[in-house]
């Protein structure tokens, strides 16, 4: 039998004393960590004869998957949606401070902007993994500009467009490139939609709906032609009526193609979302359901004036405006807040709030293979949490990249 080093040199980090979050159940397990990546301790042990090189003590906290956030729009005074000379340094900023949220991956989001604006910072957003630097960059999230004037929400009317001759080529036009392009939030009800739809989905981005006056019809029609996606269930829609539920009747549709799971985000900070509503969503259809956080540059600062792209927001508590408006302006909570408060408005199990965090998502975008589990040879990003779902520590590729200061707490 090989022994361990004939596998690999690399040290093995076994750890002990906790329960992980895998098949769809806390377990008390050792987790067992090699070269980033989750080990089978019954392959290292049987195959390899090995045993672990450092073992650390978990003193029975519970370890779950990586956060990822699909629908984040900057936070601590960076703004993703503002063309700056020093934007790289902006996305860098934000993606090391949410790993103390428990965020490892997420997809930086461009509210609706002018075309000068993605054409400057889409180059500057590129796919990257995670590490000690901060959070991995799956991708950017572009909400807008092809979406409803009639539910714009905080998007500024005149960068509003629709899709004119060129259809397809009229994005492309307005985005100026696709190459770091992860999900496109549109307003299906807009014509000629479905041939753009179904563009971007053979390029393998996800096409989201929101910031819609679809209704029903519309919506499935939009799913049919490889929509998967709707950006902050009941916030920028037609609210549900019983005779045509709108977007939000998918949820329960019959129409939805066979092995087609159709998700959706939900801002669960208690402003944007009733207990309530969180409720009938989650209920109504709980594989689903994936947190986002929508947050905007004014996360992680003091209330006052702050932006989202072109308009200027006021941020009073956890309520973000347009300033001089009550119009809802995303959000300033962050993915743990999130997490905390669907558990507790839902009174789901610790797993459920946790994988509609995790599992969920990566689902969504279709890397759970390598993300949003603790399976084996998926990659070793995860989070140490205590009972209360507070983070205590946050790891990427298998390595710390956070810890919470004893203090701290």
């Amino acid at each position: 039998m090989p022994s361990n080093k004939s596998v690999s040199d690399a040290p093995i980090v076994q750890f002990t004393n906790c329960r992980i979050l895998r098949g769809h159940q806390l377990q008390r397990e050792d987790l067992w960590v090699r070269e980033g990546k989750i080990l089978n301790p019954e392959k290292l042990f049987f195959d390899e004869k090995g045993s672990a090189d450092v073992q650390v003590d978990c003193k029975d906290s519970i370890i779950t998957p990586g956060f990822i956030d699909v629908q984040i729009n900057g936070g601590f005074g960076v703004d993703f949606s503002l063309a700056t000379d020093d934007f790289k340094s902006g996305i860098d900023l934000v993606s090391q401070k949410i790993l103390s949220h428990g965020v490892t991956s997420f997809c930086p989001t461009l509210v609706t902007s002018p075309p000068s604006v993605y054409h400057q910072v889409l180059p500057q957003i590129s796919v990257r993994n995670g590490g000690a630097h901060g959070a991995g960059i799956l991708g950017a999230h572009l909400e807008g500009p092809f979406i409803s004037k009639e539910k714009k929400g905080a998007h500024p009317e005149h960068c509003l467009r629709t899709f004119e001759a060129g259809a397809f080529q009229d994005l492309l036009a307005t985005y100026g490139s696709l190459d770091c392009v992860r999900i496109v939030t549109l307003a299906p009800e807009m014509r000629r939609s479905s041939e753009v739809i179904r563009e971007l989905t053979k390029r393998g981005i996800c096409v989201s709906l929101g910031h819609s006056v679809a209704n029903l019809s519309q919506a499935e029609e939009a799913v049919q032609h490889g929509a998967t996606f709707i950006t902050h269930l009941f916030n920028a829609m037609l609210p549900f009526h019983h005779r045509d539920p709108g977007i939000v009747g998918l949820l329960t549709s019959d129409k939805i193609p066979a092995g087609r799971r159709v998700f959706y985000g939900m801002i669960s900070d208690g402003i944007h979302t009733n207990p309530a509503a969180l409720r009938i969503a989650h209920r109504a259809h709980p594989k689903g359901l994936v947190l986002v956080t929508d947050a905007i540059a004014g996360m992680g600062l003091a209330p006052g004036r702050h932006t989202l792209g072109q308009q200027v927001v006021e941020i009073d508590g956890l309520n973000t405006y347009i300033a001089g408006t009550k119009t809802l302006s995303g959000s300033v909570a962050t993915m743990d807040t999130c997490v905390r408060h669907f558990q507790e408005a839902t009174g789901c199990s610790v797993e459920t709030a946790l994988e509609a965090a995790s599992l969920h998502p990566a689902q969504l975008l279709g890397i759970e293979r390598k993300k949003g589990t603790l399976n084996y040879d998926s990659d070793a990003d995860f989070l140490i949490l205590n009972d209360n779902l507070y983070v205590q520590a946050t790891y990427i590729a298998g390595k710390e990249v956070w810890r919470q200061d004893a203090s701290g707490m």
